[in-house]
């Protein structure tokens, strides 16, 4: 810390003069951002050491803020304490305003970072019932805030919608009977659209090996027994069935000659 040291040199009006200007040297050190200087207030006297304390009481203050948003901005921005907020005191006036301001930003800038983690952390626990909020305090988000947060949410309507349909699907399929189920998701492109594809194609698969063994089955029942089941390779469980369809209706077919 620098300190100006005034002197009096037995000539009172002589000091004077140099107390303020050893005031007025560091007031410009300080605008050029120096907060380490100060004056001393030994050999000063009435104003002019009143005058000094109060630079010094300025200037320290100044030091203070700074080392506070220096402190928090470490802590927030690189040691991802995001509940962290800059304090200094006394909170007075224009002092307070600048702490408060501080603070607001780092509201603003930690907020979407918080609801991202919630929402993120909802999906990958399997519930796909949460948005992102876009409003802080009644305040509408904005900018790329907004354009982050609105990708979030249209991410996970898109899983909401992929779950939906699957879900209904091998419902219909599956449980209920309702052959011909295929799913539809509206705007799905890229990986969205291929695993909506395989699941249709799944479906599909399945209805065809259903619809075709009951065809087969009903036409041995009538006593035709040149029907076969059509060869389906990518499905495991045709292959794994349709020769023991085949050699039942082949064997049937030779006790009748």
């Amino acid at each position: 810390m620098a300190t100006l040291v005034t002197s009096t040199n037995g000539d009172g009006k002589r000091g004077t003069d140099v107390g303020r200007r050893q005031v007025l040297a560091a007031l410009r050190s300080m605008a050029k951002g120096d907060f380490s200087i100060r004056v001393s207030t030994d050999r000063l006297r009435g104003i002019d050491a009143e005058l000094a304390e109060a630079f010094n009481d300025v200037v320290t203050q100044n030091a203070q803020l700074l080392a506070e948003v220096e402190r928090v901005s470490s802590v927030v921005g690189r040691e991802g304490r995001i509940a962290e907020r800059a304090d200094l005191y006394p909170k007075v006036g224009a002092w307070a305003a600048h702490v408060k301001s501080v603070n607001t930003l780092i509201d603003d800038l930690t907020h979407p970072i918080a609801e991202t983690s919630r929402v993120l952390g909802s999906v990958a626990r399997g519930d796909l019932s949460q948005q992102m909020v876009l409003e802080v305090e009644g305040r509408p988000l904005k900018g790329e805030f907004l354009r982050a947060s609105q990708t979030i949410n249209a991410m996970v309507d898109q899983l909401n919608s992929f779950a939906f349909e699957v879900t209904r699907v091998a419902r219909e399929v599956g449980s209920e009977g309702k052959l011909g189920g295929q799913a539809s998701v509206p705007g799905v492109a890229g990986t969205w659209k291929d695993l909506t594809d395989s699941v249709n194609s799944m479906a599909g698969n399945l209805t065809s090996q259903v619809r075709n063994t009951a065809e087969v089955t009903t036409a041995v029942a009538n006593g035709d027994f040149s029907k076969r089941l059509p060869s389906m390779p990518r499905a495991k469980s045709c292959s794994s069935k349709t020769p023991s369809i085949r050699w039942s209706t082949n064997s049937t077919a030779l006790l009748r000659k």
